[in-house]
């Protein structure tokens, strides 16, 4: 289990930055708000700091970044670590040939795309996203990039819900997450 090292002042600001929001989007859900972590331009920049000094030098050549937020954040972390970014979607927001992958819901089941050729076997990914609940979309984004032949060295997010047990879903796949929410 990797986290961020809690003694790293950074890390308590990221942490002080997200806002939470009881009852939403439903009744007993406490919503954990990154949006006021961008508002905080040092927060912002901490976070992405944290990713790039791990993942810097590990010969990583894609960083898949997981819809919406994981958007967000990988961006900046493929620039600084000279990897290109990967757009990991929802069904049909990307134009031409893509591969999907299905996985379950509370109450149902979704699917996430990528293109075909965006990422090639024996590429090493890093998944970024920025909350892991129960697994269930990072696990989907590992199936995915493992059926294309490629080796994700880490998931990583801005915060973890460790009470939902996310991390059982990756199956050996390493997490690394800057903020718990226990």
């Amino acid at each position: 289990m990797a986290t961020g090292d809690a003694s790293d002042p950074r890390i308590a600001g990221i942490a002080k930055s997200i806002r939470v929001i009881p009852d939403f989007p439903k009744p007993g859900i406490l919503f954990q708000d990154i949006t006021t972590l961008l508002l905080h331009t040092k927060a912002f920049r901490d976070t992405i700091d944290l990713f790039v000094e791990r993942y810097q030098g590990k010969g990583i050549s894609v960083v898949a970044g997981v819809e919406a937020r994981g958007f967000i954040f990988g961006p900046p972390i493929a620039l600084a670590i000279g990897a290109k970014f990967v757009p990991m979607r929802k069904p049909n927001k990307l134009p031409g040939p893509v591969i999907a992958e299905e996985y379950s819901l509370e109450y149902g089941t979704d699917k996430m795309e990528m293109h075909e050729g965006a990422v090639e076997a024996g590429e090493k990914v890093l998944v970024i996203d920025d909350l892991i609940a129960t697994g269930g979309t990072l696990g989907a984004a590992i199936r995915l990039l493992g059926r294309v032949g490629a080796h994700v060295v880490e998931c990583a997010c801005v915060i973890e819900l460790p009470e939902l047990k996310g991390r059982d879903r990756l199956g050996d796949t390493p997490l690394f997450v800057l903020v718990s929410s226990a």
